[in-house]
């Protein structure tokens, strides 16, 4: 079974069991994995759960809320624990998340924490980040909680209000809800990239450009 298959049968296996309490456990893990394994498909299980009605809204955004903070915060101790320069490694791409990360906390710390889980793999490397330049972990736990639970009000409106639109079909539901997150999410990406752009600068300038944000 490759990856695709694997998670195919993440979201088949949430729709079929959405109404058994195992499931709302199993998108609390996901949310969680998630914010260290971006292709782990959190969003569309929470966008299918909405869409299907099961659990309720008022578990469910709380319940993935949750599991978005506590992955954003395992993230975080990661880098704090890994380091910067650990963080740089592994092709050019991961460095110029990485150098564009360092740039946007620096420079627009609260922000960027709120809008990079919109960007495909940019609230695991922001998060990350941040705790590899101490980004003060005081600061960052108000700003996570609120961009975790924007993100789990926003994941479950897509998926009521497209089962809101069509009627009782909850499967179709739930596919159209994912389809819409993901040319959502491509729309955010695009839009916040032009919002705040990369820096061409080496890590290592960025490096003594950066201080700790205290």
């Amino acid at each position: 079974m490759n990856f695709t298959h694997w998670v195919d049968a993440i979201n088949e296996y949430v729709a079929a069991n959405a109404s058994h309490p195992i499931v709302t456990v199993v998108m609390w893990a996901l949310s969680v994995i998630d914010g260290i394994f971006p292709v782990v498909p959190s969003e569309s299980v929470v966008v299918a759960l909405a869409a299907i009605g099961q659990p309720p809204w008022w578990i469910l955004i709380p319940v993935a809320a949750f599991g978005a903070f506590c992955g954003d915060n395992l993230a975080y101790w990661i880098g704090r624990w890994l380091g910067r320069t650990k963080l740089l490694t592994g092709g050019e791409r991961r460095r110029k998340m990485v150098t564009w990360a360092t740039r946007q906390l620096r420079v627009r710390g609260p922000l960027v924490i709120l809008v990079a889980r919109y960007i495909p793999g940019g609230r695991v490397i922001v998060n990350a980040m941040a705790g590899a330049t101490h980004y003060s972990y005081r600061v960052f736990v108000p700003i996570d909680v609120l961009a975790s639970i924007l993100w789990a009000s926003y994941a479950t409106a897509i998926g009521a209000g497209v089962s809101s639109a069509i009627g009782d079909n909850h499967l179709l539901a739930a596919t159209i809800g994912i389809v819409g997150a993901i040319i959502i999410g491509a729309g955010l990406d695009q839009l916040i990239r032009r919002l705040f752009p990369s820096s061409d600068k080496d890590p290592e300038d960025e490096e003594a450009d950066s201080a700790d944000v205290q």
